[in-house]
């Protein structure tokens, strides 16, 4: 017969608890018994050598004063509490015993005299005339400090044995209803537990759990759920992450969402109730995050809401990407552009049989191309690079801008430092907003000088304009997202980008003005040397 949750949860928690008081009422009565013991042993050391200390006694056991002895301690034991009290002399023999009379005379029996008789106090167990007991002996010392006697004060083990199973036994009483309490609060608490676990087995509800939490923990939203009171119910790896949180999930449950995020209108409890909303601009913890709000219901009462949200960073970013390839295809559409006009100039001359003057155009386009592209291919080993400045160069022509390379151009091997890509897009970047900046001047247009030097120690983009400049109020700014000196186009990203990837790399950007008018970007990559590669890659990853 299997046995349902009910019943094993009883059957577990009765056998568990039954086991814990063995347990620990076997420890207890070992515990309580050395306790006693030592206790026992302290007040028997304590009576033993206060004994010895008393004046009167130690002269009448100096001259062996047997009726003076026996009066005085008779009065002395009946105030005591130990089993027997006994006084020797300085041969081991009996002067006093308080339960025997008779034994005055003989010998004391245990063998434990001969420590005592040299002037130390001891504490035993052994076998006496009474049987066993636990006693401490103390010497009696005479004015010149030899010892003249012994006295003995000692509890038997089998008195302290009933001290101790009196006390186990209204402790055992304690336990047995404290089980019969537990046996009861166990079946109710195992009655409530079913009915909240809505008759599920455990092996069921682990698999939900578990399903529950590999769900929350794939998706790569934030996620976080509270109830109609604002407090956190459940919030998944990915929205602490984009909330700066270092807080294990389960120390944020139950928190008010206000504590965790800071205030924004977004859980404001009159706009939750009013109404949901699907993937309004927000800001969490100075985070910008697309966030949506959806409310839970439950048998027509409301159980709290749902709030996912995404990084718009990571939009901006896949935005800039984007923006990267339209500009790789603008480039190409100019130049197809260009070469579109050239060819139909040519076509032209050959109509009209002008071929002198064709012959002219045809070589004057090709040395101003071939210049070009022998001074790139001379200096750059990259052949996207080449094809980067190429459509740049044209891009600029096109806008009646000139892109004037220094002689002192060279990169004729690969950076290790950044992958290709983000080079490309931060001298991409540079020029475009060069180019656009001259533009933007009054005519005529000064052309825009460019060098990008790789020397065995770093790498150098240099691009100067003599455009509009910047502002003042925007020099500080202008590497933060969303700032921008634009009219039109992508706002607030590009150099954006640019201070990403080369803090990322370690390097550094300068800006100046460029006189008369315009502006000068430096940049200075360092050149990834050995044994710092490992390094760098850690910092990454951190």
């Amino acid at each position: 017969m299997k046995l349902s949750f009910q019943i094993k949860l009883f059957i577990s928690l009765v056998a568990f608890f039954s086991v814990l008081f063995a347990l620990l009422g076997g420890y207890y009565y070992v515990d309580m018994g050395r306790q006693l013991y030592q206790e026992m042993s302290i007040r028997a050391k304590i009576q033993a050598e206060e004994i010895a200390l008393i004046p009167t006694l130690r002269q009448d056991v100096a001259n062996k004063n047997i009726p003076a002895i026996h009066n005085f301690m008779q009065k002395l034991a009946a105030h005591s509490d130990a089993s027997f009290i006994v006084i020797g002399d300085n041969h081991a023999r009996h002067l006093f015993h308080s339960v025997f009379i008779d034994r005055v005379g003989t010998e004391l029996v245990g063998g434990d005299n001969q420590e005592v008789l040299a002037g130390k106090s001891t504490i035993t167990i052994r076998k006496g005339g009474l049987g066993i007991s636990l006693r401490s002996k103390a010497p009696i010392l005479d004015d010149d400090g030899k010892v003249v006697g012994i006295v003995s004060v000692g509890y038997l083990t089998s008195y302290l044995d009933d001290v101790t199973v009196s006390k186990m036994v209204n402790i055992l009483i304690a336990a047995v209803l404290l089980l019969i309490a537990l046996f009861v609060f166990s079946w109710f608490f195992t009655r409530s537990i079913k009915k909240q676990i809505f008759s599920l087995e455990p092996r069921e509800i682990g698999l939900l759990v578990r399903q529950q939490k590999a769900m929350m923990e794939s998706i790569f939203e934030g996620v976080i759920a509270i109830d109609k009171d604002g407090r956190i119910e459940v919030i998944n790896q990915a929205a602490r992450k984009l909330l700066n949180l270092s807080q294990p999930a389960r120390r944020l449950r139950g928190l008010p969402i206000g504590e965790v995020i800071a205030p924004v209108p977004f859980f404001d409890p009159a706009v939750m109730l009013a109404n949901d909303t699907h993937d309004e601009m927000c800001h969490f913890n100075q985070s910008r995050v697309l966030a949506s709000r959806v409310r839970i219901m439950l048998e027509n009462a409301l159980q709290g809401w749902v709030i996912t949200f995404r990084d718009r960073n990571d939009i901006d970013s896949l935005s800039a990407q984007l923006s990267q390839v339209k500009r790789y295809v603008d480039n190409l559409r100019i130049m197809r552009h260009e070469q579109l006009n050239k060819m139909t100039t040519l076509s032209g001359l050959l109509h009209m049989g002008h071929y002198d003057e064709a012959i002219r155009f045809i070589q004057a386009q090709s040395e101003h191309a071939q210049e070009l592209l022998d001074f790139l291919s001379a200096r750059f080993s990259s052949p996207t690079i080449c094809g980067l400045l190429l459509g740049k160069a044209a891009r600029a022509r096109e806008k009646g801008v000139e892109l004037q390379l220094d002689p002192g151009c060279g990169m004729d091997k690969p950076f290790p430092t950044l992958p290709e890509a983000e080079v490309i897009s931060i001298i991409g970047n540079l020029l475009d907003n060069a180019i656009e900046a001259t533009q933007r001047a009054a005519l005529p247009h000064a052309p825009v000088e460019v060098l990008i030097r790789l020397n065995e120690r770093e790498l150098i983009i240099e691009v100067a304009d003599r455009g509009i400049g910047i502002v003042p109020e925007l020099r500080d700014h202008i590497f933060e997202r969303g700032v921008t000196t634009k009219t039109r186009g992508d706002h607030g990203i590009g150099l954006y980008l640019i201070d990403s990837y080369v803090t990322q790399a370690g390097g550094t950007i300068e800006v100046a003005d460029n006189e008369p008018s315009g502006t000068i970007f430096s940049v200075f990559i360092p050149v990834l040397q050995p044994g710092r590669e490992e390094s760098c890659n850690t910092t990454l990853l951190m």
